[in-house]
């Protein structure tokens, strides 16, 4: 997909959710974080040429310290995204510059997608598509979520996660096969 097809999955699925154009563009947190995200990773993975991708990135930088601060929402340019990135409520959410999420994935508020371990499971986590994950959880280390996983609300992911799964604790454990498929 190219940058306004990818902009428009993330703005349609936020309408999916019940928003319209005004309160999507100019009063959804997550939308600007998401929408800055993907111009930011463009500029980063597109733009080659020297000045402009020195400049670009410079500005991408100040942008996304904006929405930093305005939102609570950080998303490195560097991290991978696919299409249909939605973001429910704002504030609290860290993204590492090396994490890779995958098409139609839902964020809530305080999660935390980071780096952990020691030595040869020191790592980013990789999200497949369709993956859900609640309020205040933590998904860190070298691990790899399936396909429509989710995982409930303050739990501490450190382990992979087959697909389907629903897995929630501290550390989280599978409690059900039923998947993400209702909230998604």
């Amino acid at each position: 997909m190219n940058l306004l097809q990818l902009i428009q999955s993330d703005y349609r699925k936020h309408q999916k959710y019940g928003g319209h154009f005004f309160g999507i563009v100019f009063l959804t947190q997550g939308f600007w974080a998401v929408f800055q995200y993907r111009i930011a990773h463009f500029v980063y993975s597109k733009i080659k040429w020297q000045p402009f991708r020195l400049f670009g990135l410079l500005f991408m930088l100040f942008w996304q310290k904006i929405i930093e601060i305005s939102s609570g929402i950080s998303i490195p340019a560097s991290s991978s995204i696919g299409h249909s990135f939605y973001i429910g409520h704002f504030g609290g959410i860290i993204i590492n510059a090396n994490a890779v999420i995958g098409n139609n994935c839902n964020i809530s508020q305080g999660v935390t997608i980071g780096v952990s371990g020691r030595g040869e499971k020191r790592g980013t986590p990789i999200l497949g598509n369709e993956v859900y994950v609640g309020a205040n959880a933590v998904v860190s280390g070298k691990i790899t979520i399936g396909d429509s996983v989710l995982i409930g609300a303050c739990s501490l992911v450190n382990d992979s996660v087959s697909e389907g799964s629903v897995v929630l604790g501290v550390p989280a454990v599978v409690v059900s096969q039923k998947g993400s498929k209702e909230y998604i």
